[in-house]
């Protein structure tokens, strides 16, 4: 996806000292953790970028106390970059025994201009992904993959139109070869942005006096994601009705806060 000069900047600093920092104390207290690997769409945001918000940011709000949500998503971000950086062996350095991957590439696997980022859906998109589900299941965690949330795009006539091309359907085959779980955020998605509008889903993107992003949301807009994205982890068994609350209840925007940027 493009970026602003303020992601580009983002790009350049690790989540994985404050990820890795939060797991290992919830793991000293014998809790699981839910670890995320994935994109700016998912991604920890700081004060410098709000009010931009990650999915990642407000998925604890909908979980229970004692499951920690270590989100190692970062911006710019495809499935071959991230292990490209480490960022994946930094995940499986930490992840234990009991604990979930949450995968969710595919905004920046389809940027064939940078080869750096750049994967074909149905093979080495598939391959990379092989890759987060082979590390986590030998290490006792549980992979589970979840297609891209769609951007704001609709048609002359209001039709919500999909963005991410093969990805999606290259992630479903694989989670069935592969026996994942999978969350379909990217066909979740889109239908709620249909139901909402061309208007109205400008209200949960980041729409601002001075940027008309329709690719990473607002306050509102990842609320409302990470509901969809903790929904679909019960609906799909991989959590439990006491792994979750709130999946139907108001959540204030007051909630989401932007830490100061790791110096």
């Amino acid at each position: 996806m493009s970026l602003s000069r303020r992601q580009v900047a983002a790009v350049g600093i690790s989540a994985v000292p404050l990820a890795l920092a939060f797991s290992g104390s919830a793991h000293a207290r014998g809790r699981r953790a839910l670890y995320i690997a994935g994109d700016s769409t998912a991604a920890q945001k700081y004060s410098d970028a709000a009010p931009e918000t990650g999915w990642g940011m407000a998925l604890p709000f909908f979980l229970r106390r004692d499951l920690a949500v270590a989100n190692h998503a970062v911006n710019g971000r495809s499935s071959k970059s991230f292990i490209d950086e480490g960022r994946l062996d930094a995940v499986l350095s930490a992840i234990r025994p009991g604990d979930f991957l949450l995968i969710q590439f595919g905004h920046n696997d389809a940027k064939k201009e940078d080869p750096a980022r750049y994967t074909e859906p149905w093979t080495t998109y598939q391959d990379h992904l092989r890759r987060y589900v082979d590390g986590a299941r030998a290490r006792g965690a549980r992979p589970v993959l979840a297609t891209s949330v769609e951007r704001r795009r609709f048609d002359s006539a209001g039709k919500a139109l999909p963005t991410h091309g093969e990805y999606p359907a290259a992630m479903r085959a694989l989670a069935a070869e592969e026996g994942v779980a999978l969350l379909d955020i990217q066909a979740l998605s889109i239908a709620r942005w249909q139901e909402l509008g061309v208007e109205e889903t400008k209200k949960y993107f980041n729409w601002t006096a001075t940027e008309q992003d329709n690719t990473h949301f607002n306050p509102p807009g990842a609320i409302e994601v990470a509901r969809l994205v903790a929904k679909e982890l019960l609906r799909t068994r991989v959590l439990g009705p006491r792994d979750v609350r709130r999946l139907d209840e108001r959540i204030p925007e007051s909630w989401i806060t932007w830490p100061q940027a790791a110096v």
